[in-house]
């Protein structure tokens, strides 16, 4: 049975002080049994104070990205040894703001989700479509394109120790948001699309949807059948508001 993650991505925001004064809050907030799991995803730069700020607390402490390669000249790149020695056990790839900011490709992004798995991270590999490519119905398109390079690198079975997060490009950061049964669509063609090659690591994949999940409507996408959850933005960034959308992460 899959259980249910809500993982926070603070992006570029933050200091030290705010990062375990965040975290404080999180952790206080949260039921000691809970029935789901719980990420933060910090700054590189503040991994270690959170890794700290989270010691015993059952809290997971994830990164924002990880390099395709594993040490050398990659100024600026961080690898997976350095973040699992930090204590991360998550790392996000293939974000949309990696993707469409900054120019990483499907094979770039499907290398980094490699490279997690090789150090024994799980890569939380976010997949979406941009507000136009919705609109002239190619979402489904755009979603096996990303999903074919890592099929193309590592095989469906490498899904078997990952998580997708289903991030619509055109509901980041907007205030817009996939309905449910958008969310639900997308979710199942999804799962479908990873089941066509390994039934088992389809059955078992966690699929989160990130697109400006708020408390207002988190209990309804977490409730859809193929909705496991959510990879939280800005909303993150306010233990408040993250608390209660993994309060919705709970029971039915």
């Amino acid at each position: 049975m899959r259980t249910t993650l809500i993982a926070g991505n603070w992006k570029m925001n933050g200091s030290r002080g705010r990062t375990r004064e965040l975290i404080r809050a999180i952790i206080a907030g949260l039921p000691q049994s809970r029935g789901y799991e719980v990420v933060v995803c910090p700054s590189f730069v503040f991994l270690a104070d959170a890794a700290g700020a989270l010691e015993g607390s059952g809290v997971g402490l994830g990164a924002q990205n990880v390099c395709d390669q594993d040490q050398g000249a990659y100024t600026g790149e961080i690898a997976g040894d350095m973040l699992v020695e930090l204590g991360c056990r998550w790392a996000i790839v293939g974000h949309s703001e990696r993707r469409h900011l900054y120019g990483e490709t499907n094979t770039l992004v499907a290398s980094r989700f490699v490279a997690a798995q090789r150090h024994g991270l799980t890569p939380i590999f976010c997949v979406g479509e941009k507000l136009e490519e919705r609109e002239s119905g190619a979402t489904e398109a755009i979603l096996d394109e990303q999903l074919h390079a890592v099929f193309e690198q590592q095989g469906a079975q490498a899904f078997r120790s990952a998580i997708i997060a289903y991030e619509p490009v055109w509901a980041i950061g907007t205030g817009r948001t996939a309905t449910a049964e958008q969310a639900q669509a997308a979710h199942a063609h999804i799962r479908g699309r990873v089941a066509e090659h390994d039934a088992r690591a389809a059955a078992e994949l966690q699929i989160l949807y990130g697109g400006s999940v708020k408390p207002e409507n988190a209990r309804s996408l977490f409730a859809q059948p193929d909705v496991d959850g959510g990879l939280i933005g800005g909303a993150s960034l306010q233990a408040q508001d993250f608390l209660a959308i993994c309060h919705a992460g709970g029971p039915q």
